[in-house]
Protein backbone atom coordinates (compact mmCIF):
# COMPACT_ATOMS: atom_id res chain seq x y z
CA UNK A 1 0.00 0.00 0.00
CA UNK A 2 1.14 3.54 -0.60
CA UNK A 3 1.79 6.22 1.84
CA UNK A 4 -1.16 8.74 0.85
CA UNK A 5 0.23 11.89 1.97
CA UNK A 6 3.51 14.13 2.87
CA UNK A 7 5.93 12.66 4.68
CA UNK A 8 3.98 9.49 4.57
CA UNK A 9 2.24 10.45 7.90
CA UNK A 10 -1.09 9.87 7.09
CA UNK A 11 -3.49 6.80 6.18
CA UNK A 12 -6.29 8.64 5.50
CA UNK A 13 -7.33 12.04 4.78
CA UNK A 14 -10.74 13.36 5.41
CA UNK A 15 -12.27 16.84 7.47
CA UNK A 16 -14.00 16.62 10.81
CA UNK A 17 -14.90 20.21 11.60
CA UNK A 18 -14.79 21.37 14.80
CA UNK A 19 -18.55 21.22 16.80
CA UNK A 20 -19.32 24.85 17.29
CA UNK A 21 -17.76 27.75 14.63
CA UNK A 22 -16.96 30.27 18.22
CA UNK A 23 -13.72 31.74 17.90
CA UNK A 24 -13.53 31.92 21.41
CA UNK A 25 -12.60 28.38 21.55
CA UNK A 26 -9.30 27.42 23.11
CA UNK A 27 -8.38 25.74 19.94
CA UNK A 28 -9.80 27.52 17.61
CA UNK A 29 -8.15 28.12 13.84
CA UNK A 30 -5.74 25.04 15.22
CA UNK A 31 -6.12 21.89 13.07
CA UNK A 32 -4.73 17.97 13.95
CA UNK A 33 -4.40 14.28 13.41
CA UNK A 34 -5.31 11.07 15.29
CA UNK A 35 -3.31 7.93 15.36
CA UNK A 36 -5.29 5.46 13.69
CA UNK A 37 -5.73 3.64 16.99
CA UNK A 38 -8.69 6.19 17.80
CA UNK A 39 -12.70 5.63 16.93
CA UNK A 40 -14.07 7.86 14.73
CA UNK A 41 -17.46 7.77 13.48
CA UNK A 42 -18.02 6.54 9.92
CA UNK A 43 -14.29 4.81 9.50
CA UNK A 44 -12.83 1.51 10.47
CA UNK A 45 -9.90 2.04 12.70
CA UNK A 46 -7.04 -0.02 11.36
CA UNK A 47 -4.51 -0.41 14.11
CA UNK A 48 -2.04 -0.23 11.88
CA UNK A 49 -2.61 -3.78 10.08
CA UNK A 50 -4.58 -4.34 6.74
CA UNK A 51 -5.59 -7.50 7.94
CA UNK A 52 -7.12 -5.40 11.28
CA UNK A 53 -8.79 -3.10 8.90
CA UNK A 54 -10.36 -6.21 6.89
CA UNK A 55 -12.10 -7.71 10.30
CA UNK A 56 -13.47 -4.98 11.74
CA UNK A 57 -16.23 -2.55 10.99
CA UNK A 58 -16.38 0.99 10.64
CA UNK A 59 -16.97 2.84 14.18
CA UNK A 60 -20.25 4.20 15.20
CA UNK A 61 -18.57 6.32 18.01
CA UNK A 62 -16.04 8.83 18.20
CA UNK A 63 -13.24 8.85 20.91
CA UNK A 64 -13.91 11.38 23.45
CA UNK A 65 -10.82 12.69 23.40
CA UNK A 66 -11.19 13.20 19.58
CA UNK A 67 -14.69 14.66 20.76
CA UNK A 68 -13.28 16.82 23.47
CA UNK A 69 -10.67 18.49 21.18
CA UNK A 70 -13.42 18.76 18.24
CA UNK A 71 -15.24 20.78 20.72
CA UNK A 72 -12.59 22.99 21.71
CA UNK A 73 -12.88 24.61 18.46
CA UNK A 74 -9.80 22.34 16.02
CA UNK A 75 -10.17 20.35 13.01
CA UNK A 76 -9.25 17.19 12.37
CA UNK A 77 -7.33 16.63 8.71
CA UNK A 78 -7.44 12.76 9.09
CA UNK A 79 -5.77 9.28 10.30
CA UNK A 80 -1.85 8.88 11.13
CA UNK A 81 0.31 5.99 10.40
CA UNK A 82 1.31 3.93 13.65
CA UNK A 83 3.58 0.12 13.93
CA UNK A 84 1.29 -2.67 13.49
CA UNK A 85 -1.32 -3.10 16.88
CA UNK A 86 1.05 -0.54 18.55
CA UNK A 87 4.06 -3.03 19.46
CA UNK A 88 6.60 -1.56 18.85
CA UNK A 89 8.55 1.95 19.30
CA UNK A 90 10.09 2.21 15.72
CA UNK A 91 7.49 3.60 13.37
CA UNK A 92 8.17 1.59 10.89
CA UNK A 93 5.09 -0.57 9.34
CA UNK A 94 6.09 -2.83 6.22
CA UNK A 95 2.18 -2.48 4.62
CA UNK A 96 1.49 1.41 4.97
CA UNK A 97 5.40 2.95 4.96
CA UNK A 98 6.86 4.45 7.38
CA UNK A 99 6.51 8.03 7.92
CA UNK A 100 9.67 10.31 7.38
CA UNK A 101 11.36 11.81 10.02
CA UNK A 102 11.16 15.50 9.44
CA UNK A 103 14.81 15.84 11.40
CA UNK A 104 16.54 13.12 10.55
CA UNK A 105 15.03 11.41 6.92
CA UNK A 106 17.56 8.48 7.42
CA UNK A 107 16.53 7.53 10.85
CA UNK A 108 13.04 6.04 12.59
CA UNK A 109 10.59 8.40 13.34
CA UNK A 110 10.07 6.35 16.65
CA UNK A 111 6.44 4.60 17.38
CA UNK A 112 4.10 3.66 18.26
CA UNK A 113 2.56 7.16 17.50
CA UNK A 114 4.88 7.45 14.25
CA UNK A 115 2.48 9.62 11.82
CA UNK A 116 1.59 12.20 14.74
CA UNK A 117 4.97 13.29 15.79
CA UNK A 118 5.94 13.21 11.60
CA UNK A 119 2.63 15.24 11.13
CA UNK A 120 3.56 17.91 13.98
CA UNK A 121 7.24 17.60 13.03
CA UNK A 122 6.42 18.49 9.51
CA UNK A 123 4.42 21.53 10.08
CA UNK A 124 1.30 19.10 8.45
CA UNK A 125 -1.00 19.90 11.11
CA UNK A 126 -0.78 21.99 14.73
CA UNK A 127 -1.19 19.09 17.38
CA UNK A 128 -1.81 15.33 16.91
CA UNK A 129 -3.13 12.85 19.26
CA UNK A 130 -1.08 9.39 19.92
CA UNK A 131 -1.17 6.94 22.33
CA UNK A 132 1.32 6.16 25.28
CA UNK A 133 1.49 2.46 26.65
CA UNK A 134 5.38 1.46 26.87
CA UNK A 135 6.57 4.84 25.37
CA UNK A 136 4.83 5.45 22.21
CA UNK A 137 4.42 9.59 22.43
CA UNK A 138 7.72 10.13 24.53
CA UNK A 139 9.77 8.26 21.79
CA UNK A 140 8.61 9.58 18.26
CA UNK A 141 8.65 12.95 20.02
CA UNK A 142 12.19 12.48 20.89
CA UNK A 143 13.26 11.49 17.54
CA UNK A 144 11.52 14.26 15.64
CA UNK A 145 11.89 17.36 18.02
CA UNK A 146 8.95 17.93 18.99
CA UNK A 147 7.19 18.28 22.68
CA UNK A 148 5.18 15.01 23.20
CA UNK A 149 3.43 14.87 26.86
CA UNK A 150 2.46 11.62 28.32
CA UNK A 151 -0.42 12.19 31.01
CA UNK A 152 -1.26 10.52 34.40
CA UNK A 153 -2.51 7.70 33.85
CA UNK A 154 -6.35 7.38 33.81
CA UNK A 155 -6.17 11.10 33.61
CA UNK A 156 -7.66 11.23 30.32
CA UNK A 157 -10.19 8.97 29.14
CA UNK A 158 -9.60 5.79 26.65
CA UNK A 159 -12.77 4.85 25.57
CA UNK A 160 -12.79 4.67 21.67
CA UNK A 161 -9.34 3.78 21.73
CA UNK A 162 -8.21 0.04 21.03
CA UNK A 163 -6.56 -1.04 24.40
CA UNK A 164 -2.98 -2.32 24.16
CA UNK A 165 -2.08 -2.89 27.89
CA UNK A 166 -4.79 -1.32 30.18
CA UNK A 167 -2.53 -0.99 33.06
CA UNK A 168 -0.34 1.55 31.18
CA UNK A 169 -2.65 3.00 28.11
CA UNK A 170 -2.38 6.60 28.02
CA UNK A 171 -3.55 9.32 25.67
CA UNK A 172 -0.86 11.88 24.86
CA UNK A 173 -0.36 14.41 22.50
CA UNK A 174 2.52 16.24 20.14
CA UNK A 175 2.64 20.02 19.46
CA UNK A 176 6.13 22.19 18.13
CA UNK A 177 4.61 24.88 20.54
CA UNK A 178 4.17 24.84 24.65
CA UNK A 179 1.19 27.27 24.84
CA UNK A 180 -0.52 24.83 21.98
CA UNK A 181 0.12 21.64 24.09
CA UNK A 182 -0.63 23.30 27.33
CA UNK A 183 -4.11 24.53 25.53
CA UNK A 184 -4.67 20.84 24.09
CA UNK A 185 -3.62 19.49 27.31
CA UNK A 186 -6.10 21.23 29.57
CA UNK A 187 -9.07 20.36 27.07
CA UNK A 188 -8.34 16.71 27.35
CA UNK A 189 -7.90 16.89 30.75
CA UNK A 190 -10.54 19.77 31.42
CA UNK A 191 -8.53 21.59 33.57
CA UNK A 192 -9.17 25.54 34.25
CA UNK A 193 -6.29 27.88 33.66
CA UNK A 194 -4.02 28.41 36.81
CA UNK A 195 -1.16 30.23 36.97
CA UNK A 196 2.16 28.66 36.90
CA UNK A 197 3.65 26.77 40.34
CA UNK A 198 7.59 27.48 40.74
CA UNK A 199 8.84 23.71 41.34
CA UNK A 200 10.17 22.80 44.54
CA UNK A 201 13.07 21.11 43.98
CA UNK A 202 14.55 19.81 40.92
CA UNK A 203 15.88 16.34 40.73
CA UNK A 204 18.68 15.06 38.68
CA UNK A 205 19.58 11.45 38.20
CA UNK A 206 23.19 11.27 37.38
CA UNK A 207 22.98 7.38 36.75
CA UNK A 208 19.94 7.68 34.24
CA UNK A 209 22.14 10.38 32.33
CA UNK A 210 25.09 7.76 32.46
CA UNK A 211 22.67 5.40 30.16
CA UNK A 212 22.55 8.49 27.26
CA UNK A 213 24.94 8.96 24.71
CA UNK A 214 24.35 12.10 24.50
CA UNK A 215 27.54 14.64 25.75
CA UNK A 216 25.85 15.82 29.13
CA UNK A 217 26.87 19.27 27.78
CA UNK A 218 23.99 19.10 25.87
CA UNK A 219 21.35 17.53 28.07
CA UNK A 220 21.26 17.95 32.16
CA UNK A 221 23.90 20.96 30.92
CA UNK A 222 21.35 23.07 29.19
CA UNK A 223 18.65 21.83 31.70
CA UNK A 224 20.71 23.30 35.16
CA UNK A 225 21.51 26.41 33.44
CA UNK A 226 18.28 27.10 32.74
CA UNK A 227 16.65 26.48 35.92
CA UNK A 228 19.08 28.54 37.23
CA UNK A 229 18.06 31.34 35.48
CA UNK A 230 14.85 31.23 35.99
CA UNK A 231 14.72 29.60 39.45
CA UNK A 232 17.89 29.92 41.07
CA UNK A 233 20.79 26.90 41.54
CA UNK A 234 19.45 25.80 45.07
CA UNK A 235 16.35 23.49 43.70
CA UNK A 236 18.53 22.09 41.87
CA UNK A 237 19.15 18.31 43.70
CA UNK A 238 21.15 15.44 42.72
CA UNK A 239 20.14 11.68 43.26
CA UNK A 240 20.54 8.31 42.06
CA UNK A 241 17.59 6.93 41.12
CA UNK A 242 18.97 2.87 40.78
CA UNK A 243 19.59 3.15 44.20
CA UNK A 244 16.57 4.61 45.22
CA UNK A 245 14.42 2.77 43.96
CA UNK A 246 16.28 -0.63 44.73
CA UNK A 247 15.10 0.18 48.26
CA UNK A 248 12.00 1.55 48.07
CA UNK A 249 10.49 -0.96 45.28
CA UNK A 250 11.50 -4.10 47.18
CA UNK A 251 9.01 -6.33 45.23
CA UNK A 252 11.23 -5.29 41.82
CA UNK A 253 13.78 -7.55 43.29
CA UNK A 254 11.52 -10.58 41.92
CA UNK A 255 12.43 -9.43 38.09
CA UNK A 256 16.21 -8.99 38.78
CA UNK A 257 18.19 -10.49 36.19
CA UNK A 258 20.54 -13.24 37.66
CA UNK A 259 24.36 -12.75 36.67
CA UNK A 260 25.55 -10.34 34.10
CA UNK A 261 22.72 -9.43 31.81
CA UNK A 262 22.77 -5.86 32.72
CA UNK A 263 25.94 -5.25 32.83
CA UNK A 264 24.69 -2.14 30.39
CA UNK A 265 22.53 -1.04 32.57
CA UNK A 266 20.96 -0.14 36.00
CA UNK A 267 19.65 -3.45 37.67
CA UNK A 268 16.64 -1.64 39.57
CA UNK A 269 15.26 0.16 36.58
CA UNK A 270 16.11 -2.75 34.10
CA UNK A 271 14.10 -4.89 36.81
CA UNK A 272 10.98 -2.34 36.57
CA UNK A 273 10.62 -2.43 33.25
CA UNK A 274 10.23 -6.04 33.29
CA UNK A 275 7.92 -6.18 35.16
CA UNK A 276 6.35 -3.52 33.00
CA UNK A 277 7.06 -5.57 29.80
CA UNK A 278 5.05 -8.71 31.08
CA UNK A 279 1.83 -7.39 32.56
CA UNK A 280 2.16 -5.31 29.20
CA UNK A 281 2.47 -8.82 27.56
CA UNK A 282 -0.12 -10.67 29.58
CA UNK A 283 -2.95 -7.88 29.07
CA UNK A 284 -2.51 -7.93 24.92
CA UNK A 285 -2.55 -11.04 25.07
CA UNK A 286 -5.87 -11.16 27.08
CA UNK A 287 -7.02 -8.28 24.99
CA UNK A 288 -5.73 -9.99 21.33
CA UNK A 289 -5.09 -13.42 21.48
CA UNK A 290 -8.40 -14.41 20.08
CA UNK A 291 -7.97 -12.18 16.61
CA UNK A 292 -4.73 -13.00 16.23
CA UNK A 293 -4.95 -16.86 16.33
CA UNK A 294 -8.46 -16.99 14.71
CA UNK A 295 -6.96 -14.54 11.65
CA UNK A 296 -3.50 -15.26 11.55
CA UNK A 297 -2.69 -11.55 10.16
CA UNK A 298 0.32 -10.61 7.89
CA UNK A 299 2.54 -8.90 10.33
CA UNK A 300 5.43 -7.45 9.61
CA UNK A 301 8.86 -9.79 9.92
CA UNK A 302 10.41 -7.62 12.80
CA UNK A 303 6.96 -7.78 14.74
CA UNK A 304 5.51 -11.19 13.58
CA UNK A 305 8.17 -13.11 16.38
CA UNK A 306 6.87 -10.96 19.25
CA UNK A 307 3.38 -10.82 18.81
CA UNK A 308 3.49 -14.23 18.45
CA UNK A 309 5.37 -14.92 21.63
CA UNK A 310 3.12 -12.98 23.86
CA UNK A 311 0.01 -14.95 22.69
CA UNK A 312 1.87 -17.95 23.64
CA UNK A 313 3.26 -16.78 27.02
CA UNK A 314 2.28 -18.55 30.06
CA UNK A 315 -0.83 -16.87 32.28
CA UNK A 316 1.07 -14.94 34.73
CA UNK A 317 -0.09 -13.87 38.25
CA UNK A 318 -0.32 -10.44 38.02
CA UNK A 319 -0.01 -9.44 41.91
CA UNK A 320 3.56 -9.15 41.83
CA UNK A 321 3.33 -6.71 39.52
CA UNK A 322 0.41 -4.53 40.96
CA UNK A 323 3.15 -4.37 44.04
CA UNK A 324 5.99 -3.10 41.85
CA UNK A 325 3.84 -0.61 40.36
CA UNK A 326 2.19 0.64 43.92
CA UNK A 327 5.68 0.80 45.73
CA UNK A 328 7.18 2.73 42.80
CA UNK A 329 3.88 5.12 42.90
CA UNK A 330 4.17 5.93 46.50
CA UNK A 331 7.98 5.96 46.54
CA UNK A 332 8.37 8.46 43.23
CA UNK A 333 5.57 10.65 45.38
CA UNK A 334 7.58 10.78 48.55
CA UNK A 335 10.74 11.68 46.83
CA UNK A 336 9.04 15.02 44.46
CA UNK A 337 6.25 15.99 46.81
CA UNK A 338 3.89 18.40 45.63
CA UNK A 339 5.83 20.52 43.00
CA UNK A 340 8.83 18.22 42.53
CA UNK A 341 10.23 17.56 39.16
CA UNK A 342 12.31 14.74 37.93
CA UNK A 343 14.45 14.92 35.00
CA UNK A 344 14.95 12.27 32.95
CA UNK A 345 16.90 11.22 29.21
CA UNK A 346 13.78 10.57 26.89
CA UNK A 347 15.71 8.20 25.39
CA UNK A 348 19.48 6.63 25.33
CA UNK A 349 20.55 8.35 22.52
CA UNK A 350 19.94 9.31 18.58
CA UNK A 351 17.03 7.87 16.71
CA UNK A 352 18.51 4.46 15.33
CA UNK A 353 18.62 4.38 11.49
CA UNK A 354 16.13 2.59 9.01
CA UNK A 355 16.22 -0.86 9.03
CA UNK A 356 18.76 -1.08 11.38
CA UNK A 357 19.56 -4.94 12.61
CA UNK A 358 17.81 -5.11 15.36
CA UNK A 359 20.09 -7.42 17.24
CA UNK A 360 22.18 -4.27 17.34
CA UNK A 361 19.88 -2.11 19.16
CA UNK A 362 19.44 -4.27 21.72
CA UNK A 363 21.33 -1.98 24.87
CA UNK A 364 19.42 0.91 23.30
CA UNK A 365 16.16 -0.70 23.42
CA UNK A 366 16.96 -2.39 26.96
CA UNK A 367 18.03 1.29 28.12
CA UNK A 368 14.93 2.84 26.44
CA UNK A 369 12.90 0.66 28.01
CA UNK A 370 14.47 1.23 31.75
CA UNK A 371 14.34 4.88 31.08
CA UNK A 372 10.63 4.76 30.07
CA UNK A 373 9.15 2.56 32.75
CA UNK A 374 9.62 4.73 35.20
CA UNK A 375 6.36 6.92 33.85
CA UNK A 376 4.99 3.74 32.68
CA UNK A 377 4.74 1.89 36.20
CA UNK A 378 4.43 4.63 38.00
CA UNK A 379 1.50 6.36 36.36
CA UNK A 380 3.21 9.35 36.39
CA UNK A 381 2.92 12.63 33.91
CA UNK A 382 6.39 13.35 31.39
CA UNK A 383 6.99 15.53 28.79
CA UNK A 384 9.69 15.30 26.03
CA UNK A 385 11.18 18.81 25.31
CA UNK A 386 13.83 19.05 22.21
CA UNK A 387 17.40 20.51 22.85
CA UNK A 388 18.02 21.13 19.47
CA UNK A 389 20.29 19.03 17.40
CA UNK A 390 23.57 17.52 18.24
CA UNK A 391 26.20 16.03 15.10
CA UNK A 392 22.91 16.65 13.03
CA UNK A 393 20.49 14.45 14.85
CA UNK A 394 17.70 15.92 17.79
CA UNK A 395 18.26 16.00 21.19
CA UNK A 396 15.65 15.84 24.13
CA UNK A 397 15.03 16.11 27.38
CA UNK A 398 12.09 15.19 30.01
CA UNK A 399 10.42 15.98 32.98
CA UNK A 400 8.32 14.13 34.69
CA UNK A 401 6.22 14.84 37.80
CA UNK A 402 3.76 13.13 40.17
CA UNK A 403 0.27 11.70 39.51
CA UNK A 404 -2.33 14.25 38.81
CA UNK A 405 0.07 17.12 38.43
CA UNK A 406 -0.28 17.37 34.87
CA UNK A 407 -1.43 20.96 34.83
CA UNK A 408 1.61 22.21 37.05
CA UNK A 409 4.14 20.27 34.35
CA UNK A 410 1.97 21.73 31.48
CA UNK A 411 2.54 25.27 32.85
CA UNK A 412 6.22 24.63 33.73
CA UNK A 413 7.21 23.63 29.98
CA UNK A 414 5.58 26.82 28.48
CA UNK A 415 7.16 29.22 31.48
CA UNK A 416 10.51 27.08 30.82
CA UNK A 417 10.60 26.57 27.07
CA UNK A 418 12.04 29.76 25.75
CA UNK A 419 14.72 29.92 28.03
CA UNK A 420 15.66 26.28 27.23
CA UNK A 421 16.19 26.70 23.92
CA UNK A 422 18.12 29.74 24.00
CA UNK A 423 20.62 27.61 26.02
CA UNK A 424 20.57 24.76 23.90
CA UNK A 425 21.11 27.00 21.54
CA UNK A 426 24.23 28.26 22.71
CA UNK A 427 25.10 24.15 23.76
CA UNK A 428 24.48 23.05 20.36
CA UNK A 429 26.94 25.97 18.37
CA UNK A 430 29.44 25.18 21.27
CA UNK A 431 29.54 21.17 20.75
CA UNK A 432 28.90 20.40 17.34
Amino acid sequence: MAKTSESGAFVEKFILPPTSSSQQLPLSGLTFAVKDIFDVDGYVTGFGNPDWKGTHSAATLTAPAVLDVLEGGATCVGKTIMDEMAYCINGENIHYGTPTNPCAPDRVPGGSSSGSAVAVGAGLVDFSLGSDTGGSVRVPASYCGILGFRPSHDAISTSGVIPMAQSFDTVGWFARDPAVLNRVGRVLLHLPNVNPVRPSQIFIPEDCFSLSSIPSARTTGVLIKSMEKLFGGSILKHVNLGDYVKEKVPSSHHFLAKGNEHAYNIPSLAALSSSMRLLQRYEFKKNHAEWITTVNPNLGPRLSERIWDAVRSPEENTGVYRSVQTELRAALTDLLKDEGILVLPTVPGDPPKLQMDLASLEVFRARAFSLLSIAGVSGFCQVSIPLGMHNNLPVSISLLAKHGSDAFLLNLVEVLYDTIQEEAGFAEKFTN
